[in-house]
């Protein structure tokens, strides 16, 4: 239970009508207590009474009120020493701090307990901006690691569930943050305090640090699908969630069956968590929405009206009033008279509209149109140039002879002609023809000659080298 673990007293502090003074004092403890170069937990009693009298030297404490316990017709504190020693016997009475004597020194420490329940209040006190990239990054790290290394590092698991969790009670703090604070703003008349509570809460203690990144490509969502797929098929791996189970069972000395419960209920946890986000972000920007409306509304009707504007408006009317109906103009519109402003109305926030799903289906290609592409693409091919096929074709021609006049040549297909027509010119193809000019040689006649009754070109004798 709760109350096991902490003092009785604990909350007296908090409670009383002296609790500014005790919060500024257990902020400033915190700083020293939570300290990262803090090697000995025991701290000297005279540097802790000089930390409450740095807060309340800070604060400016002028008025001390009884408390339960303290004589009534006792003088309250004159000089801040006084009011150290009281706050620091009262921190002492009710549990928050522990003396311990050492030798002839005096320790003051925090139990844990006690220490954990100051760094919540603390982190209530800061609220913190929270970031979403972090926080999925941080479940897909562990998840990698825990499915890749199950039998080293498998319990990062856990660590990847709890960050999960953590991520979505703090969906729902903001979401509850948002409509008490869209209650508090709509309970206002008063404009400035409207539009200051809106960036005092909302922009500075409410807003993510990474808001605006969800609407733009660097979504940190994006590794939403990742983490649900990695997390289906671990779950239809028999042989990493034994490994897991018997790591969760090593580390966390527990049976084998309850470890594979929590590997189970670790991977729902986050798959739960993952599925659902999108409602509830979508929940939590209809609030926005709402709240930066009624800001906009506040805004626009504050840019309407000056200080005296009433006064100037009545004085305005009398004086209209007493001139003659013959001098005043008759108004037939007011959509181009400006009456009061000219300036137009701002228009509120737009809500973003979500896209919905539509189901993709593939368009069927005409037959003919396929086959056409199919024989263009026969065709292409037959037309390219090729060394080996050319090379392939001569051989063929030359049939182990070692020459081979042009009139002997035979062209019967569309490759055949153009093999032969390359046939002639392989030492102009450059490089590639370096090995044809390795094995042939090509000697060209004075006169012209008909090949196959398909082409008439100058005569040519073909030499296979030696």
């Amino acid at each position: 239970m709760l109350f096991n673990k902490l003092p009785e007293d604990i909350f007296l502090p908090l409670s009383g009508q002296n609790r500014q003074v005790y919060q500024s004092v257990l902020l400033e403890l915190a700083d020293l207590f939570f300290d990262e170069d803090l090697i000995d937990p025991f701290i000297p009693r005279d540097l802790v009474r000089s930390s409450i009298e740095n807060a309340v030297v800070r604060l400016g404490v002028r008025r001390w009120e009884t408390e339960p316990g303290e004589d009534a017709g006792a003088e309250p504190p004159r000089s801040s020493a006084e009011y150290t020693n009281r706050i620091y016997r009262r921190l002492v009475q009710t549990g928050w701090l522990e003396e311990e004597q050492k030798v002839y020194r005096t320790y003051v420490l925090l139990s844990p307990s006690v220490s954990y329940l100051l760094r919540s209040l603390v982190s209530i006190a800061r609220l913190e901006k929270r970031s979403y990239g972090g926080a999925v990054l941080n479940v897909l790290s562990s998840l990698e690691s825990a499915i890749s290394d199950p039998l080293g590092r498998g319990i990062t698991l856990s660590e990847a569930a709890q960050t999960a969790a953590d991520f979505s009670a703090h969906l729902t703090d903001m979401m509850l943050g948002l409509r008490e604070l869209k209650m508090n703003l709509s309970a206002s008349n008063n404009p400035q305090e409207i539009v200051r509570g809106f960036f005092d809460r909302f922009v500075e203690q409410i807003l993510v640090s990474d808001y605006k990144t969800l609407k733009t490509r660097n979504n940190p969502f994006r590794f939403r699908r990742q983490i649900l797929s990695m997390l289906r098929d671990l779950q239809f791996d028999p042989l990493k969630l034994q490994q897991l189970a018997e790591h969760y069972q090593m580390q966390l000395d527990m049976s084998y069956d309850v470890a594979e419960a929590q590997v189970h209920q670790h991977i729902n946890r986050i798959i739960r968590i993952f599925e659902s986000v999108d409602q509830r972000l979508a929940a939590i920007d209809d609030f926005r929405y709402q709240l930066e409306k009624r800001v906009a509304d506040t805004v626009r009707y504050m840019d309407k009206t000056t200080p005296g504007m009433a006064a100037r408006l009545s004085r305005l009317i009398a004086a209209v009033g007493n001139l003659p109906e013959k001098v005043i103009p008759p108004l037939t519109t007011l959509d181009e008279v400006g009456f009061i402003s000219p300036a137009s109305v701002r228009a509120p926030v737009r809500r973003r509209v979500e896209a919905q799903p539509r189901i993709i289906t593939q368009k069927e290609i005409d037959p003919a149109v396929l086959e056409l592409r199919r024989l263009f693409k026969e065709w292409k091919e037959r037309r390219e140039v090729n060394v080996d096929r050319i090379e392939t074709y001569l051989e063929s021609q030359l049939a182990g002879r070692e020459q081979l006049r042009a009139t002997d040549f035979r062209i019967g297909t569309v490759e055949d002609y153009i093999c032969f027509s390359y046939v002639r010119h392989f030492n102009s193809l450059g490089k590639k023809a370096q090995r044809m000019r390795q094995r042939y040689r090509i000697q060209f006649e004075d006169n012209y000659v008909n090949v196959s009754g398909m082409v008439e070109c100058r005569g040519f004798v073909i030499h296979r080298n030696s």
